[in-house]
């Protein structure tokens, strides 16, 4: 089992992933599908955080009580998550640029920066695993356990599976293909990445998974389970080729959350632990005593099979059209590559065949 969803909260915790999942849903439908909701999100929220998070810091080092014993400032410090949050809504911001051909939106040569952005936001993930997988190898010659306290007072257990997994994220990056086959759907409502079928989808969704519940285990019932469900859900029953503006959105909308309300993840009724934490609790006072970390261990071995799996797959597959990868579109031709381009606007295929 990965996940100790059972006893007095169980209930609590069921409907809490169900609100996740659901506010994650709504909301991305709500930035897709509207400039006002797309731009109010990334630019409008994200600002006011953004100057909330200088006051925090600012008034913090000056010695305020309420920024010292604040939320974000205890619980959500690592460089970690700022770097995920400013580098998805990033992405966030370059997508709507592309599919409303606004600014560099405009420029063939800006296609590539949806690979681009991908690419960093896999990176950074890669370095916090390799890095845990380095202090859980220091805590292990230290205390004789590989348990280690995070800044922000969660024990992690780093091993083999971090290196695993970190590996893993480097293949899903050149799993990307067709760099240029970035297109505006007919409704100007979508931006569309027609060859991110769900070869890639199902490769960076376990590779995600896995990356959260080493790094991020107290937490990843929602950012590993909900928050990576919600845009491929979409993208199977009604955002064809939009699965990735649906996880970048999605993404920088979960991020804002958890950085403004981490109790709701860490300490309520709505918390859920995993199976690593055989204790049946974590205390960041308390050292722990025991670990399950098989379910860990399949998921990165799983990790790493499908991801390679999935490059030789489209290197075959490239090898047969006799084309590169990265520049041509790989699965033309697919049921999901054909469906996602019948969404695409109508000078945008005639070039695409060109």
């Amino acid at each position: 089992m990965f996940f100790q969803v059972y006893g007095d909260n169980s209930i609590y915790q069921v409907l809490g992933w169900v609100l996740v999942f659901g506010a994650l849903i709504l909301t991305n439908e709500i930035q897709r599908r509207t400039k006002v909701g797309g731009y109010g999100f990334f630019f409008g929220v994200l600002g006011a955080l953004t100057v909330y998070f200088i006051a925090i810091y600012v008034c913090a080092a000056k010695g305020a009580e309420w920024a010292l014993t604040n939320q974000t400032y205890v619980h959500m410090n690592s460089w970690f998550h700022y770097a995920k949050l400013y580098a998805s809504a990033a992405g966030c911001i370059g997508f709507m640029m592309l599919k409303y051909k606004t600014g560099l939106g405009k420029k063939d040569w800006f296609k590539p920066f949806p690979f681009i952005i991908v690419a960093i936001n896999i990176l950074i993930a890669v370095g916090s695993d390799f890095e845990s997988a380095v202090k859980g190898s220091i805590a292990l010659a230290e205390t004789g356990s590989r348990w280690w306290l995070s800044s922000e007072g969660v024990w992690l257990y780093g091993g083999w599976w971090n290196i695993a997994n970190g590996l893993a994220g480097i293949i899903n990056i050149f799993c990307m293909t067709s760099w240029w086959g970035i297109y505006t759907s007919k409704k100007k409502d979508d931006m569309i990445w027609p060859d991110m079928t769900w070869v890639y989808i199902i490769a960076y969704d376990i590779w995600n998974f896995e990356y959260t519940y080493l790094n991020l285990p107290t937490h990843s019932w929602y950012c590993g389970f909900a928050l990576l469900l919600a845009p491929t859900v979409a993208a199977i029953f009604w955002n064809k080729g939009g699965w990735i503006q649906n996880r970048a959105n999605t993404l920088a909308t979960w991020c804002m959350f958890a950085q403004v309300f981490p109790l709701f993840q860490d300490s309520s009724v709505f918390s859920v632990l995993p199976s690593l934490y055989a204790d049946g609790f974590m205390d960041p006072a308390i050292h722990p005593t025991a670990v399950d970390p098989r379910a860990g261990g399949v998921v990165a071995i799983l990790s790493i099979l499908v991801n390679m799996a999935a490059l030789a797959y489209i290197i075959k597959r490239a090898k047969k059209l006799h084309i590169n990868p990265y520049k041509k579109d790989v699965f033309v031709g697919t049921r999901d590559f054909e469906e996602a381009m019948e969404r695409v606007e109508d000078g945008a295929k005639v070039t695409a065949k060109a």
